[in-house]
């Protein structure tokens, strides 16, 4: 009934969720559900999902009345589960801080549509300090562009947006504006790009780009894509769409009545700031490893690389010989605080992950504090080494191939990793034989 795929985990007394995976097949729900039935278990909610481990499995999360899951209840289960020989069960705690407590999170880019509408704020609705809050007509397009992200779905081809006159001045002011700084104060790997976003990508003064358009060219440059959402995600939600190489992008623009200001992510920031790096292979890494590192990991560890996000994808500053560029894109989208951060006024500190994730920082005015990157390799390992200490019970890896996430807590999994690992080794001493001295 039950595969023995799953990895048993002893319940607590906080235990009340469990994951168990069933084959494709008539009554083996029903079988499963009598099972617990047996053992006085009441469900609460239960959600299913294709399983990424094989074909005609799927997996399942049930939610147990508080009542009815006592641990002693839940022992028996998993004694019978184990003498039966019908499978294993994982359970899952309520309490974040505990160990054997597995948030849930995206296995596949499909289901990053679960978190389409999980929208914290701005998109259609504005706080009342928003240049545009008080604007009937700019609230009413806000409305307009949004319902196309609300309406997207995996696979789909980004809708485009008919940008209007007011919003074209807008972005020509922004784009005018932060190009005459970018030669002087952003990385190279920016400067290199942006002429072949010009290129390939119909970026210039007199035209708003497409996300569509950008996200063809990033997939064929380094495997990443753009997807259209409503507004700001929660850290969690957004951090989990970089495993993927997916980043969110909004479509709107800022109020035309301060052009050079936005109080939020929009088209701007995101396609001058964050778009031209995820075409370096480099940071395309870096900044994957991190939306990996989310995956499963607590609320705890979630706000910690939030932090870790914001002070290097968002403000981050990195090395190139005696001086130093910005990479972040929320310097790389505003002039002001691009301007700011090369001066003698904040402090710069080498980039340390452990440090940074605890490192308090403002969101309406300049950085008191930067980190300085070595190099966006060095990045990508120290991001790493830190994921390491991460309170998670497993790890996981992006399948380029499937574009699935999968998650190494099994022997059998781990070598076929192995194999993979092996084949592309091989690849590589081939190269290297045939390379011309």
């Amino acid at each position: 009934m039950l595969p023995a795929s799953t990895k048993v985990v002893p319940p607590g007394t906080g235990s009340r969720r469990l994951f168990f995976s069933l084959q494709d097949r008539p009554g083996a729900l029903t079988n499963a559900l009598e099972l617990l039935k047996k053992h006085g278990l009441n469900m609460s909610h239960i959600e299913s999902r294709p399983s990424i481990t094989a074909d005609q499995v799927y997996d399942f999360f049930v939610s147990l009345t508080a009542d009815t899951a006592s641990p002693e209840r839940l022992q028996a289960l998993m004694a019978e589960v184990k003498t039966s020989g019908a499978g294993q069960i994982t359970f899952l705690s309520e309490s974040a801080s505990t160990e054997d407590h597995i948030p849930w999170f995206p296995r596949k880019p499909k289901d990053l549509d679960a978190i389409n509408d999980k929208c914290l704020q701005m998109g259609e609705s504005l706080s009342s300090d928003h240049p545009g809050a008080t604007d009937p007509v700019y609230r009413a397009r806000r409305v307009e562009v949004t319902a196309l992200a609300k309406a997207y779905r995996h696979g789909e081809k980004i809708p485009e947006v008919v940008y209007s006159e007011s919003e074209k001045s807008v972005w020509k002011a922004v784009f005018s504006t932060l190009k005459k700084f970018y030669p002087t104060h952003a990385c190279k790997e920016h400067n290199y790009i942006m002429p072949l976003l010009e290129t390939n990508c119909g970026y210039s003064e007199d035209n708003v780009p497409q996300l569509q358009h950008i996200s063809e060219f990033l997939q064929d440059c380094t495997g990443w894509r753009l997807r259209p959402v409503t507004g700001l995600l929660s850290s969690r939600d957004f951090l989990a769409g970089l495993a993927f190489r997916v980043f969110h992008s909004t479509q709107y623009l800022r109020h035309p009545a301060k052009p050079l200001y936005t109080p939020e992510p929009d088209l701007c920031h995101e396609i001058l700031g964050h778009v031209p790096l995820f075409a370096d292979p480099a940071f395309a890494a870096f900044s994957q490893e991190i939306g990996l590192a989310s995956l499963g990991a607590s609320d705890e560890d979630i706000a910690k690389l939030a932090s870790v996000y914001w002070f290097t994808v968002e403000f981050g500053l990195t090395k190139e010989g005696d001086t130093v560029r910005a990479y972040g894109a929320g310097l790389l989208s505003s002039f002001g605080e691009l301007e700011y951060s090369l001066s003698d006024k904040p402090k710069l500190l080498p980039f340390d992950p452990a440090v940074a994730a605890i490192t308090p920082y403002p969101i309406t005015t300049y950085q008191p504090t930067y980190f300085v990157t070595e190099s966006f390799e060095d990045a990508k390992k120290k991001i790493s080494e830190y994921a390491k200490t991460l309170n998670r019970p497993f790890s996981v890896r992006y399948n380029p191939y499937t574009q699935n996430i999968e998650v190494l807590d099994t022997k059998d999994k781990i070598l076929q990793f192995a194999n993979v690992l092996k084949s592309d080794f091989s690849v590589l001493t081939d190269a290297l034989y045939h390379l011309k001295p």
